[in-house]
């Protein structure tokens, strides 16, 4: 036994006890690893004690939150582990003088504990990053998420290479030449790693999907609000409160609808027709324009149109016996002013955006009158008691016009 080891007094002890050679070595070698463990632990704990007391101290006083999400996420405690494992790897040698093949072990688990606490404390800086930028206004809609996955990604791959260059006993550089070859089953098996990352840059340099966003996307029944991206999945929680996970990827493989635009535009599209018999389509006698001017909203524009009609009319001498003769109106035209004068009246419709009532190409059940504005309330609810008051009021109002509605006949519901 070497002169020069700290267990060199207990090995004579267990020698004048009458303990052979051999077994006084392993004996002694055994209680110095276990005194040597507990010294470890020991500096553990006073290196945590004063780290945290540190921390808490530095957290109270500084203005950013980072410290007190580096607290949270434990990275003054990963931290407080890195003079004890190197303590570790200073008394190792001396535990294990005479045992050369027990040294090489130690070290060697000790190396690999280095690369887990390495691994350990990147991840807590990481999310910590992560955590913090997600508190910024301008990071917040921001994919965040999947770029800290990709470098955990780095991170571990290379963590686990180490590991087994340190278990082969092979320099790192030439177990990573050595992996070229099995580089075409690397890239089988984290082909989706791979599309995520390249999808989650794409998405966020072309700015397509932000946290935050709704979207509908059919091919996956998604239809709700964007609550997390990451490196493999974009999270949709649905109006219905349940939650569908798309494949980042698919975001620029296949089509979707974001309603972002909407969202920050001054309105939200109203398009939806109503469809009118084309046998209740006439055209009015002088009689009926009169009658229809008791509406308000369309008094003055019958007065002023009838005016130009008939002076159109007598100057150019057109024979009115037959009503089909000259210029006329109609009724489907006046009821169709009066609903772009309705919508124009309407507090809930935005008159600075597109607002028209038009015909649309005739149809078998007859010619649908498409009402196309903006509502000024974006929210669902609101925007479908809009909707619903509109086209409540311009069912209503159709017979007003001599008009008729198309609806199959009760025989062929049956």
């Amino acid at each position: 036994m070497a002169e020069n080891t700290w267990g060199h007094a207990l090995y004579k002890l267990l020698l004048q006890a009458g303990v052979s050679d051999t077994y006084a070595s392993y004996i002694n070698v055994i209680v110095m690893l276990i005194l040597v463990l507990f010294l470890v632990l020991i500096v553990d704990y006073v290196i945590w004690k004063i780290i945290r007391f540190l921390s808490f101290r530095l957290a109270k006083r500084t203005r950013t939150n980072f410290d007190n999400l580096a607290v949270t996420n434990r990275l003054p405690r990963f931290l407080a582990h890195i003079f004890p494992l190197l303590l570790a790897f200073e008394l190792m040698p001396i535990v294990f003088y005479d045992f050369d093949y027990a040294e090489n072990v130690a070290l060697r688990v000790l190396q690999i504990l280095a690369v887990f606490l390495i691994l350990r404390i990147t991840r807590s800086l990481f999310q910590t990053i992560n955590d913090y930028l997600k508190t910024l206004p301008r990071f917040k809609d921001k994919p965040i998420d999947s770029y800290i996955q990709v470098f955990m990604i780095f991170a571990w791959a290379t963590g686990i290479m180490a590991i087994l260059a340190i278990i082969t006993g092979t320099d790192i550089w030439k177990f990573l030449t050595g992996l070229g070859a099995a580089s075409a089953v690397l890239l089988l098996i984290f082909r989706d790693t791979i599309l995520g990352f390249v999808a989650s840059i794409q998405v966020s340099i072309n700015d397509m999907v932000r946290i935050g966003d709704w979207i509908t996307f059919e091919k996956y029944g998604a239809d709700g609000d964007v609550i997390e991206i990451n490196l493999a999945t974009v999270k949709v929680q649905n109006f219905d409160k349940t939650i569908t996970t798309i494949p980042t990827y698919a975001l620029i493989s296949d089509s979707f609808k974001n309603w972002r635009g909407m969202q920050s535009s001054g309105g939200r599209r109203i398009k939806r027709a109503v469809i009118i018999k084309q046998q209740s389509i006439q055209f009015l006698t002088d009689e009926a324009v009169d009658q229809l001017k008791e509406i308000t909203l369309i008094s003055d524009y019958l007065k002023d149109r009838q005016s130009k009609i008939k002076k159109d009319n007598d100057q150019n001498n057109i024979d009115k016996t037959l009503l089909l003769n000259g210029r006329n109106l109609t009724n489907l035209g006046v009821f169709r002013k009066y609903i772009e004068s309705y919508l124009a009246d309407h507090s809930a419709i935005n008159t600075e955006m597109t607002l028209m009532t038009r015909q649309l190409a005739p149809t078998a059940q007859g010619i649908p009158l498409e009402v196309y504005a903006f509502s000024s309330d974006k929210r669902w609810q609101n925007y479908e008691y809009i909707m619903a008051d509109i086209f409540d009021h311009i069912l209503a109002a159709v017979p007003y016009f001599d008009l008729e509605v198309f609806e199959l006949p009760t025989s062929l519901k049956d």
